[in-house]
């Protein structure tokens, strides 16, 4: 898509070079930034409307805030969590989901099968059950699960037959194997029988299908995955407080009077090191589509500058110290003043749908300066 445009804009011959050098630095960068969230070009938008999992946006609400930014470090296992919705939309009680969108470098950490209980049926007569045994297969042979071998148990439990709600049963040793070997996911086998495992006829707990249910209520596999991505290691914090710094000066210094004009850059050295806004709106760079939280980022930057003597409000390193006494006294040639950079990074969080239309949650460090010091 974006490698595209660029070799169109290469072969073109525009009336005006400066538009087409303009337009060919913003793909440049625009597949730049693609590169710090791990993607080559960007998903397409779905074809249709299509409402994310609510489990999903849940998720996303408890990890972070509107902004995207991590307010629950440690809630996710791994990086990346996905989300994928059954595709056999025919016989109830059998599964299949599609893991190609699941990267080769990924380390499966926890899969989970969510399956949505029906409120039960009106039955006549007594009601002699109140529980009901739900077991998991991992189907080995496609076209006889039942014959002996052709399936594998991977969870079991008690389920009670009155209410409704989610249920979560964890098969990760499945999906390990189906990622090694994509032609052994022939997919799951729900059983729902007696508490001494006879078979309840009329069946008396249903999961909602695919295929007959609202789209809240469809079958879903949940992926925590790590991709090894990690950032570098300022340190990290709980949820950041994001309000501007307010720009304190160190002591024994005054700020000069302005008198006459002068420019950004001249004025920028005059503030103390502080953070600044840095906004990035998704819509604006056509990426809205996909992404569906948050709106955009504002990573903030840092500037200002570090001079003599550093006050404690710099936060300033036992280096940064240093560097600006000998920049003062001139005591080595070539050593300049300490400089304005983040010295706390937070992780973001993007929400948003892959290639094959599924929901992804993923987790990127250092992506948003928390604050600045001199260093």
């Amino acid at each position: 898509m974006l490698g595209t445009v660029l070799l169109l804009l290469a072969l073109a011959k525009p009336a005006c070079p400066s538009l087409a050098s303009a337009a060919s630095r913003r793909a440049e960068a625009l597949k730049r930034l693609l590169e710090v969230f791990g993607m080559e070009d960007p998903p397409p938008p779905p074809a249709h409307f299509k409402q994310p999992p609510q489990y999903m946006v849940d998720l996303f609400n408890t990890v972070a805030n509107a902004d995207g930014v991590t307010k629950n470090p440690g809630i996710l296992e791994g990086n990346t969590v996905r989300s994928f919705l059954d595709k056999t939309h025919g016989e109830k009680m059998r599964f299949l989901f599609v893991l190609s969108s699941v990267a080769k470098n990924e380390k499966i950490l926890t899969a989970e099968l969510h399956l949505f209980r029906l409120w039960p049926r009106a039955t006549d007569g007594p009601k002699r059950h109140h529980f009901c045994q739900v077991s998991v297969y991992q189907v080995l042979e496609k076209s006889e699960p039942d014959a002996p071998g052709g399936k594998k148990l991977l969870a079991a439990r008690l389920v009670p037959l009155q209410g409704s709600g989610w249920e979560v049963f964890a098969i990760t040793q499945a999906v390990r194997d189906w990622t090694k070997d994509e032609s052994s996911n022939q997919g799951l086998l729900v059983t729902v029988q007696g508490l001494g495992g006879s078979p309840l006829d009329p069946p008396l707990l249903q999961f909602a299908s695919g295929r007959d249910h609202h789209e809240s209520k469809k079958p879903m596999l949940v992926l925590f995955t790590d991709d090894g991505r990690r950032g570098a290691s300022l340190p990290m914090a709980s949820f950041p407080d994001l309000q501007p710094q307010a720009p304190i000066l160190p002591a024994k210094m005054s700020m000069p009077k302005v008198t006459g004009p002068r420019s950004t850059r001249s004025l920028d050295r005059l503030q103390p090191c502080q953070r600044h806004p840095l906004s990035v709106d998704f819509e604006e760079i056509g990426w809205s589509g996909w992404i569906i939280s948050p709106r955009g980022d504002n990573a903030y930057h840092c500037k200002g500058s570090c001079p003599f003597p550093l006050g404690e409000n710099m936060r300033p390193t036992n280096h940064a110290t240093v560097q600006s006494i000998i920049n003062a006294l001139k005591l080595s040639e070539g050593v300049s003043s300490p400089c304005c950079v983040p010295d706390k990074l937070y992780s973001i969080n993007l929400l948003y749908f892959d290639d094959d239309e599924n929901v992804v949650l993923k987790q990127y460090d250092d992506m948003v300066a928390g604050s600045c010091g001199c260093h």
